[in-house]
């Protein structure tokens, strides 16, 4: 059987290439979807979204660049990617085909027992982060 082109931004394009997201995260050791959440500051249940081929939720592009670098793409499994990626967000590229080397930074913070205000206290590191890289002229990932 052929395989058929998906339609740009059809569900069907959003999920060829979170398939291939989806293996990838499966090839990494364990505790890969925690750090990729960390990564982005953004809680586990995102990461869930947006690498299971079961939803739709589309990848933002700005988020690529920190995917790759956490995940550990092989250049081919990148470029697999970043193809279905094209086929699925034509004219989304940017972020992604100017992408520069990142690296992964943990932070020890205290737990405040309460979702929020430890959602809030990522949120505060992340939005940091930008600024800094921003004015450095090196952008943000």
């Amino acid at each position: 059987m052929a395989d058929k082109i998906p339609v740009p931004g059809s569900e069907e394009a959003i999920r060829a290439y979170k398939t291939i997201l989806s293996l990838v995260i499966d090839q990494r050791p364990s505790g890969m979807r925690q750090r990729l959440a960390d990564a982005l500051g953004k809680h586990r249940s995102f990461v869930t979204q947006i690498s299971s081929p079961a939803y739709s939720t589309p990848i933002p592009s700005k988020h690529l660049p920190a995917i790759f670098s956490v995940c550990h793409f092989s250049p081919a499994e990148r470029d697999h990617f970043l193809a279905a990626y094209h086929q699925a967000h034509p004219g989304k590229m940017s972020v992604a085909a100017g992408m520069r080397k990142t690296r992964h930074v943990s932070l020890i913070v205290p737990d405040f027992g309460d979702e929020k205000q430890n959602a809030a206290l990522d949120r505060a590191v992340n939005d940091f982060i930008q600024k800094i890289t921003s004015i450095t002229g090196k952008g943000g990932g």
